[in-house]
């Protein structure tokens, strides 16, 4: 179903920065299947760590690989924001 809102269209095929924040710490044993993404560690004082992967990304399939690798860790995912 199509929303009646104004939205960019984002090509399919096309490469994109993203940020992608998932709640916890991913361990660094598994940044090589994440492809090149810059990974940072957040922790607030009362909230539980968050990490934030950023960095281009080829397409779209890339793009569902490294989710589904966040997913088979079990890492909460908080958000998914394309940057440019």
């Amino acid at each position: 179903m199509v929303g009646s809102y104004k939205s960019r269209q984002i090509a399919f095929e096309k490469a994109g920065k993203y940020h992608i924040r998932v709640q916890g710490i991913l361990e660094k044993r598994f940044i090589d299947c994440l492809g090149d993404m810059r990974i940072t560690v957040r922790k607030g004082k009362e909230q539980s760590p968050v990490t934030i992967l950023s960095g281009q990304v080829r397409d779209q399939c890339e793009l569902i690989g490294i989710l589904n690798s966040l997913y088979e860790l079990h890492l909460s995912l908080l958000s998914v924001e394309l940057i440019n």
